[in-house]
């Protein structure tokens, strides 16, 4: 179970007496995601997700995720929004650690995606942008092209103990990514982390997008890319085109790309690719026997890297 952080249940009915939700119910905690401690608390006026954040998540940028929920919510977007305090703040402290409550959402993430799921997650996004467009609120990504060369240096001892020569060969595709890295595009606020897991679904349509703690300020297009590598791989490692080609065309129907853009995908893409494989590369070496989460195999996106080095143009995605 991905809780790290555990709460007596004295401590959960303090925090609760502090927001208009009455007393909890029962309080069970989300073995799903590996960056907080979260808990579905049901209260007295409905289910809620409690929300710890553990050292990974850095408390200044606590502002910019729970005020870009309530933008989002506010424009129809469906996402979790912020439950306030008698006091008007959603952010305090329990057990020690930066606290806050969101909005239940109904719905379960697909397990097993089809181009069906492609479809209404690519409309969705192009929603995502739209909406955050308005946010007067900016952060920097922190795992953005700047920040791999420095990711890389602190893993790279182990690479080649984790695959013969993938410190070579990560070295090599870092250095091409910093000299061709695209610039000029469109930016705004971008989820960065839209995988299957964190997009509910319910009777087939698209019922909330959650864990925006990776949100940031950056090229609208490099989520795409992160979604074509999240979303269009099968489990062998082959690069899916039908769910590319629905992906792309549901959200270019409602933000169509510039050439500029669809240009781009391709080197957007391997950093995408390069950006996940760095992480679980420097969690896979840095995790030890025992922990309380398993570290995801960097190798997935060691064949995902490969396979958009290979391509030569954004119609291997299916653009036309």
């Amino acid at each position: 179970m991905a809780v790290y952080t555990e709460i007596s249940d004295e401590d959960l009915d303090a925090f609760l007496e502090q927001y208009p939700v009455g007393r909890a119910l029962s309080c069970k905690g989300i073995a799903e995601g590996v960056e907080n401690s979260n808990y579905l608390v049901q209260t007295e006026t409905g289910p809620l997700i409690l929300t710890l954040y553990e050292k990974r998540v850095n408390p200044d940028d606590l502002p910019f995720f729970l005020g870009l929920m309530e933008h989002l919510a506010d424009r129809g977007l469906p996402c979790p929004l912020p439950v306030h305090g008698h006091d008007g703040r959603a952010l305090r402290t329990l057990a020690g650690r930066p606290a806050a409550m969101v909005s239940f959402l109904a719905g379960m993430w697909p397990r097993r995606v089809t181009p069906h799921h492609c479809d209404r997650l690519g409309g969705a996004l192009a929603r995502l942008h739209h909406a955050g467009g308005g946010f007067a609120m900016r952060r920097r990504n922190a795992l953005g092209l700047e920040d791999w060369r420095p990711l890389f240096d602190r893993c790279a001892g182990h690479a080649d103990g984790v695959h013969p020569g993938l410190r070579a060969e990560l070295d090599t595709a870092l250095m091409d990514l910093e000299a061709c890295w695209p610039a000029g595009l469109p930016e705004g606020v971008i989820h960065a982390d839209l995988f299957p897991d964190n997009v509910f679904f319910l009777r087939n349509e698209i019922s909330g997008l959650i864990d925006f703690y990776f949100a940031c300020t950056d090229v609208l297009a490099y989520d795409i890319a992160v979604c074509l590598n999240a979303w269009c791989f099968e489990g062998r490692g082959e690069f899916n085109v039908t769910k590319a080609r629905r992906l792309l065309a549901a959200y270019q129907a409602e933000r169509p790309l510039s050439d500029a853009e669809m240009a781009a995908l391709p080197p957007l893409a391997q950093g995408a690719a390069l950006r996940f494989l760095l992480t679980r590369l420097y969690d896979w070496v840095n995790t030890p026997d025992g922990a309380l989460v398993r570290p995801k195999d960097p190798m997935e996106y060691l064949h995902k890297l490969r396979f958009h080095r290979g391509v030569k143009d954004p119609g291997a995605y299916g653009l036309a």
